[in-house]
Formats: C-alpha cells, sequence, structure tokens
C-alpha cells in the first residue's frame, strides 16, 4: 500500500532510491512520471501514486517524455509483494506472454491460468494482458526515440502481431501516432540498437567489469575499456551486444547488433539479470551492516544464459579462476558456432546444452578435463536440452537446486553458486567456498551456516562482500569460486 504523504516527500526531493518503486500521476496533464523526473514538481492536490507504469496507463494517464518511466529501475523490494506475483509481474514484462501466452506462463510457474489472473490483479491492479501490453508499448516508445528502425520493424520487435494494430493501439494510450514520436526525436544514422537500462545509486560498475573480466569465456566475452561485450543467440538470431555505463543519468548504455532486434525483449531482460539492475543498494547495505560498509554498491554478477553459468560453475570446481576460463575457451573454440563481429577475438557463440548433449566422452579429447568433469557436464547438457532442468529466474530455487544435486559432480557449493548467479536469488549462500570460509575465518559448515543467518534474505549479497574482504587482504585473489 502506497502512503500518499510519504510518496510525495520522496517525490519533493527526488530521492532516486525510490525511482521505480512507484510512479506519480499527474491529474492536469494526464502523464504520469518516475519520482526523478525534472519537471516542475506538481502541488500535492493534484498527484495520484501507482506501484507499476501498468496502473498508471489503465487509468488513463500518458508517461513522460522527460523523464521516459520505461528507463524506471525495477522494484526489488521482496516484501513489496508476494513473491508469486514479483516473479510473474518480471516474466511478463520480460515478454512471457508474447512466447508462452497465459496459459503458458501459468503453467511453467505450476499454477493455474485463472489463479496467475487473481494474483496479478490483486497485487497490481490490472489484468496480466495489460502489463504485457504496456510493456510492448513502452518498449515501442524507446525504439522509436533511440533508433533507426523502421515503424514496421519496431512494431514486430516490440511483440505486436500486426502494423495495424500496433499503429491503432500507440494512438488509444500516446494521443500520437508512432511517426509523430519518430519526428520529435533526434535522427540516429548507426547500424545497431542503443537501449537504456536504468539502476538505483551507488553502482560499482568497477567491480562488476573486474568480475567479469576474470571469468570472459575467451570467444564469446571481453571486457574493454570500461565495457562488458560478448555474442549472443536466440533460437535463429545471433549477434553481439556491449554494455557500458551512463554515470551522469544512472543508466546502463546497452548496445547490440540489429540481427538480434527480433528477440530484444529478452536480450535487454538477461542483461538486467546480469547487471543486477533490480536491486536495491539502500535497503540491502542497511541490512548487512557493518559487512557492506565503504561497498554499498556492490552487486551479485548474474548470469546472461543459465546453461552457461552452470557449465562454468562446474569447470570451476577446486580449480582458479583464470583455470576455468581456459577451460571454458576451449570448450567454446571446439564446440562453439563462429560469427562474425567488429571486435577483434570476439568470434563463438557459446555452445548450447542441446549442442553439448549430443556429443560423447571421446569427442572431448585434448582439452584437458577430466573423466568425471566431462559426465557430469554431460549430465547438466541432457538434463536441460530435455527440459527436466531449467536454470533461469523464476524457478523453484530449492527443487531447481535438488534436481542439480542428483547430477553427478554436483554438490551444494555449485547448487548454491547456480541460485545466486543463474537464478538471481538474493539469498544463496556457498558456505563450503574456500574464500569465503577464509574470509570469516571458521572452518566448519554448520558454523558458516549460522553465522550467516545475520545476513537473511541477502546472503548472496554477503557472500559478495566476503570475496571481496578476502581480495583486499590478498594481491593475488585467487579464490575458488568460479
Amino acid at each position: 500500500m502506497l502512503n500518499p504523504e510519504s510518496c510525495y516527500k520522496a517525490l519533493v526531493a527526488h530521492d532516486p532510491r525510490f525511482d521505480g518503486v512507484f510512479f506519480v500521476a499527474v491529474r492536469s496533464t494526464k502523464i504520469y512520471c518516475r519520482t526523478v523526473c525534472p519537471a516542475k514538481t506538481p502541488m500535492f492536490k493534484n498527484v495520484t501514486f501507482y506501484t507499476t507504469a501498468a496502473a498508471a496507463e489503465n487509468a488513463g494517464y500518458r508517461p513522460c517524455l522527460r523523464c521516459r518511466p520505461e528507463l524506471a529501475p525495477g522494484n526489488a523490494s521482496v516484501d513489496s509483494v508476494s513473491r508469486l506475483a514479483s516473479i510473474a509481474l518480471n516474466r511478463i514484462e520480460d515478454g512471457a506472454l508474447a512466447d508462452l501466452g497465459i496459459e503458458g506462463l501459468s503453467t511453467e510457474m505450476g499454477i493455474s491460468s485463472r489463479h496467475l489472473r487473481r494474483v496479478i490483479e490483486s497485487e497490481f491492479g490490472v489484468p496480466p494482458i495489460q502489463i504485457a501490453q504496456t510493456q510492448r508499448l513502452l518498449l515501442a516508445k524507446r525504439l522509436l526515440t533511440d533508433t533507426d528502425l523502421s515503424i514496421t520493424e519496431i512494431a514486430f520487435a516490440s511483440g505486436f502481431s500486426s502494423v495495424r494494430r500496433f499503429n491503432a493501439l500507440f494512438l488509444e494510450r500516446y494521443n500520437l501516432n508512432p511517426t509523430q514520436l519518430r519526428k520529435r526525436a533526434k535522427e540516429h544514422k548507426t547500424p545497431y540498437l542503443v537501449c537504456e537500462v536504468g539502476y538505483r545509486e551507488p553502482f560499482d560498475w568497477q567491480g562488476l567489469l573486474v568480475f567479469f573480466a576474470g571469468r570472459a569465456c575467451p570467444g564469446v566475452e571481453m571486457v574493454k575499456d570500461d565495457t562488458y561485450i560478448r555474442t549472443a543467440a536466440f533460437g535463429k538470431h545471433s549477434g553481439w551486444l556491449a554494455i557500458r555505463q551512463n554515470r551522469e543519468k544512472s543508466t546502463f548504455l546497452i548496445q547490440l547488433s540489429t540481427s538480434l532486434a527480433p528477440v530484444l525483449l529478452n536480450v535487454v531482460a538477461r542483461c538486467k539479470r546480469m547487471l543486477d539492475t533490480q536491486a536495491d543498494p539502500a535497503l540491502i547495505s542497511a541490512s548487512l551492516g557493518d559487512l557492506a560498509e565503504g561497498r554499498e554498491g556492490l552487486r551479485v554478477p548474474g548470469a546472461f544464459n543459465g546453461f552457461e553459468l552452470a557449465l562454468r560453475a562446474v569447470l570451476g570446481q577446486q580449480v582458479s579462476v583464470k583455470a576455468a576460463s581456459t577451460l571454458h575457451g576451449r570448450i567454446a573454440e571446439k564446440f562453439g558456432v563462429p560469427i562474425e563481429t567488429p571486435y577483434l577475438g570476439l568470434n563463438r557463440l557459446a555452445p548450447t546444452a542441446e549442442a553439448l548433449s549430443k556429443l560423447d566422452v571421446d569427442d572431448w579429447r585434448g582439452l584437458g578435463i577430466t573423466g568425471s568433469r566431462i559426465t557430469s557436464i554431460l549430465a547438466l547438457a541432457k538434463s536441460v536440452a530435455s527440459g527436466w532442468l531449467s536454470l533461469e529466474p523464476g524457478q523453484d530455487v530449492e527443487q531447481t537446486s535438488n534436481k542439480l544435486k542428483e547430477l553427478p559432480g554436483i554438490g551444494d557449493w555449485t547448487a548454491e553458486y547456480v541460485a545466486m548467479r543463474a537464478l538471481s536469488w538474493p539469498d544463496a549462500f556457498p558456505y563450503s567456498d574456500l574464500g569465503i570460509k577464509k574470509a570469516l575465518g571458521l572452518k566448519n559448515d554448520k558454523q558458516i551456516i549460522e553465522h550467516a543467518e545475520r545476513y537473511r534474505p541477502w546472503r548472496s549479497y554477503a557472500a559478495m562482500h566476503l570475496w571481496k574482504t578476502l581480495e583486499k587482504s590478498n594481491n593475488d585473489s585467487l579464490l575458488l569460486h568460479s
């Protein structure tokens, strides 16, 4: 429930910690904004507050062209809505209804479509289709403003089945047609797309870059000039993307090849998970206390692809970070699909679970990987390829961890690490990690687990801080975490 007086105080202060937590609708202009909007603050009697952009639009308000509500960070507070509704909202905003429909999404979540509709409407005041429709329109608005794609390309990239329907709905919602908005935006003449994703300050981008750089898969990923770069594939669509920070606007610029335009929603959603943009650093650091002091902007590095991360975690068992990266690069070189990019050395698509599941042990000769490790990788690949195991956010964490531990060579450490980074679970804790044991000065697993109780529900962030603590005290930083 939103308290209007408290919301208005946050609005007056333009407090970035509330950016994306709620939206303010101005009755006199019929426009809704973010709390950080640079426009003149409206009077209290003229505003109404909404928890989602969809709710504001359902009430008849149009998005502000100055603060651009589509760039607002997601609401990361795990206590603000039920976990089920929160997961459903994130999946819908990532384009799940376009791919699965309401029946498919409800089946994926293990509930009935009727129950899913009821949960969404109860928590957010609008039906699921309204949320999906709003997200498609906001994405289209972003593409019209930030890219040089044609209206037809934008309509289909945003998830609309017809240009006619797209034009009609855009005009109905925003009181102008797509061509009119395109004329207002400055011209872009680039061979790629650029999207912006907002985040809450502070954000330790350099720390995240160091983490990604040390674990980059040669040929697939790289860090160069304060930019994270990688290849990506979604079905028949493949290309490259680059992420860099815009400190002045507290956003990330995601640059991607036009070949990925048809799967733009999926690409942006995965980038947001990688960057942990939904985190609320003020809330988390306050909960962790002294452990987070001086490192309030630390994020949990997410995964662009769950299987790719799990494969890396298996390769990283009981070896250094550098050794695991070397093995990962050999796998990409031998089994990855070649691709051309503008970046020297970036020339492979990461091998998929489907591709690796068709291999046998003999195919892995000469890679320097032990037989038992190959057995683990093949079992993992077959489990994901068959659909028995899903390693994407939104899955039941306990159930997924148990399935992982049924596979040969996968124990608690790997399962917790996968939950932490691939499933984006904020309360995972790889208690058996050597680095964490050294940082805490404890050896007994039971003692470590008991000690970590004080960090709930942010134990994934606690693990990152503990690793950072150890790295600060050890120059070599050769920790045994992947």
